[in-house]
């Protein structure tokens, strides 16, 4: 076996020193090279996860955030329709008073102008009670030709007032 290795060109002595050069290049690239690589790519991995648990935690956060916001949403939303509700309640409230305002003081002006309408006709019809009766005993007079006394005079005002009055 021996010759064979020398005749492919292996020799024992160069073959050993090869193999110590192989294991010192080795141990100072794991003591220099590889390990400083690993704990790099370790510390990127726990970087990677981390990363990866605050995304998750950010998501979860976001999906908290946006219930809340839905929530809020809505129950500004049912106050919004509660106060426009109690804002037309208290609008037909009030339209009700003013409309209740109204009428009473239509009906009091309707009461004063009826008064009025009653007294003007009571006034108008006593002018015309007073009138007619002059009339009576001034046609009277020139129909008879006679000058009617105070007493005649009254008498037929008051025979004619009853007959305008029925």
């Amino acid at each position: 076996m021996g010759e064979t290795l020398t005749r492919l060109g292996i020799y024992w002595p160069e073959l050993i020193a090869q193999a110590i050069n192989f294991a010192i290049v080795l141990l100072v690239l794991w003591k220099w090279a590889y390990r400083p690589v690993m704990a790099m790519l370790e510390m990127r991995r726990e970087k990677v996860a981390e990363s990866m648990a605050n995304a998750d935690k950010i998501k979860a956060e976001l999906a908290r955030t946006e219930a809340e916001r839905r929530e809020v949403m809505q129950k500004t939303a049912q106050e919004a329709v509660k106060i426009i509700e109690d804002t037309r309640v208290a609008a037909a409230r009030l339209m009700e008073a003013e409309t209740q305002k109204a009428v009473a003081a239509a009906n009091q002006i309707l009461a004063k102008a009826k008064e009025a309408s009653e007294a003007e006709l009571a006034r108008m019809k006593a002018e015309l009670r007073k009138e007619i009766g002059r009339l009576v005993v001034q046609t009277t007079t020139r129909i008879t030709g006679k000058i009617l006394t105070l007493e005649d005079q009254q008498r037929l005002a008051e025979e004619t007032n009853k007959q305008v009055a029925a």
